[in-house]
């Protein structure tokens, strides 16, 4: 991994002091004063706007999942005593820490909290940067940024028409108002979308009627569209305007998780590089970049999905730091997340105060592709006839888990299902073979399940409780999120503050009024 020249620093540092901090000012300062403090955090910046400036959001990325992170890093190190690896971007000389809550609750989604961080605004879940009345629109900073010459990006790893890259160059009243997202995409001047797919492409869940492939809007209106490697790849400053997706997609429109992606695919990692290379101008440009899978594997709780996915959005802010590295006096890097998902809690009540990561490097594929394999036996296997034995070897495989008869249970016991673990994954699969619409969605299936398969959800949940993790939700958190800054502008971002500062502090440092 790129190791960084600057002084080491750990999150838990950061996060101590913000804690002694707050203990220490609460018990000698009213509560007005805090108030007044948080709402008058530096906007300001007086120098010169930089020509590159990077936003990169991981998605329901917040300080577990950061931590979770370096911890399964350092738990590779197999030293005697507990050790961290830190993610290279925890090291940018400013960090701070930003409030997630909407206006409708402190438990927000990525169109709210995309809004706030994209256009400087509070409004409702769901709303792509519009009032929380749904009367006005308003601008994302990238618009602003076009119109003073920037070249723009967009980049995510999941549907380039998902929320969050969404709210960087759409206006709309819902989310899932994909094929309208899609259109603003394909009628924008903006520079580089890449990535993920387009959901929702024909507009067959669209209120428009006769409604166009908007691919095909998007080529009309001066994109060159390129899905294989070899296009992506040829790609440079003289591409024009690009629609740049993912030569295979995994699920829902969405690029595979890391633990997933096969050598020799793209990765986040290349279409940020490449982004660099397309972008490349005298004037400068902005490029947002988003890890939506990391979000997407809290959302189903799988604690290993998130932290390899966490792991190569380290990797591709260090292409951003590339340029920094080049031009220093001219560019900014700005890493945060949108809000936390998953409740992920590092500590567990079986294993109290221990942790075991290094279970976690047994699990060998996401959810999805176990969803997959669960597929195949349920397309071959009765409802009535299935057995947990029969599909024992491909969780072994999947998740390193094995029953006490198994041959290698007395090299791995720590990897051994204890007879109620067994129990949960038997009754999970007898619910994973049932269809959808026969099982019983109640309270207790919805706390153990979501509305994800049970067998898969049952072995991440089982494999998390044994490396010593939890989750609380198969929702968002209403969490605070950290944010990370090196290069120009930096200092603006040290401290506490609500999310729409960050898009504050960056209209004030590119001069944006």
């Amino acid at each position: 991994m790129y190791t960084m020249k600057n002084k080491k620093r750990s999150i838990f540092s950061v996060v101590a002091i913000l804690l002694v901090l707050s203990v220490v000012l609460s018990g000698f300062l009213p509560t007005d004063i805090f108030s007044q403090s948080f709402a008058e955090t530096n906007n300001t910046f007086n120098g010169e706007a930089p020509k590159y400036i990077f936003l990169f959001i991981g998605d329901g990325m917040s300080f577990p999942q950061i931590s979770a992170a370096e911890m399964y890093l350092g738990a590779q190190k197999h030293t005697a005593t507990p050790e961290i690896k830190a993610l290279d971007f925890t090291n940018f000389p400013a960090t701070g820490v930003a409030a997630t809550y909407d206006s409708d609750s402190f438990i927000p989604d990525s169109a709210s909290t995309g809004t706030s961080i994209a256009s400087g605004i509070k409004t409702g879940n769901g709303i792509i940067n519009m009032d929380p009345q749904k009367k006005a629109n308003v601008d994302p900073i990238t618009r602003d940024l076009k119109d003073m010459g920037y070249k723009i990006g967009v980049v995510s790893n999941v549907p380039i028409n998902h929320a969050t890259p969404a709210v960087f160059y759409a206006n709309q009243e819902s989310r899932n108002n994909y094929y309208e997202i899609a259109l603003q995409l394909a009628e924008s001047d903006f520079d580089y979308f890449a990535g993920g797919g387009i959901n929702d492409a024909e507009g067959k869940n669209s209120k428009i009627t006769n409604s166009e492939n908007v691919i095909d809007i998007a080529k009309k209106n001066g994109f060159k569209v390129v899905s294989t490697k070899e296009e992506i790849l040829a790609l440079n400053n003289t591409s024009g305007k690009v629609l740049a997706t993912s030569p295979r997609l995994q699920d829902s429109n969405a690029m595979p998780y890391e633990m997933d992606r096969k050598a020799g695919e793209l990765s986040l990692s290349d279409f940020v590089r490449k982004g660099i290379d397309v972008l490349d101008n005298p004037k400068g440009y902005f490029m947002m970049v988003e890890s939506g899978k990391i979000d997407w594997a809290n959302h189903a709780n799988d604690a290993a999905a998130s932290i390899h996915d966490t792991i190569e959005f380290n990797n591709a802010i260090m292409e951003a730091y590339k340029v920094y590295e080049k031009y220093p006096n001219d560019t900014l890097i700005i890493v945060t997340g949108d809000h936390e998902c998953g409740g992920l809690t590092i500590g567990f009540a079986g294993t109290a105060y221990d942790t075991f990561f290094n279970k976690l490097e047994k699990q060998t594929m996401s959810y999805v592709e176990f969803d997959n394999i669960l597929s195949e036996y349920k397309k071959v296997t009765a409802p009535e006839k299935e057995t947990l034995e029969d599909i024992l070897p491909k969780i072994k495989s999947a998740f390193g888990l094995m029953t006490a008869t198994d041959e290698d249970a007395k090299k791995m016991p720590e990897l051994v299902l204890t007879a109620a673990e067994e129990a949960r994954l038997r009754d999970a699969l007898k619910r994973s073979m049932q269809k959808k619409e026969d099982r019983d969605f109640s309270d207790q299936e919805k706390i153990l399940y979501g509305t994800y398969e049970p067998l898969s959800v049952t072995l991440t949940h089982i494999l998390n409780n044994k490396a010593g993790l939890a989750f609380t939700t198969y929702s968002h958190t209403g969490l605070p999120v950290p944010v990370y800054a090196v290069g120009v502008g930096q200092e603006l971002f040290i401290g506490s503050y609500d999310n729409t500062d960050i898009y504050k502090k960056m209209a004030s440092i590119m001069n944006i009024q």
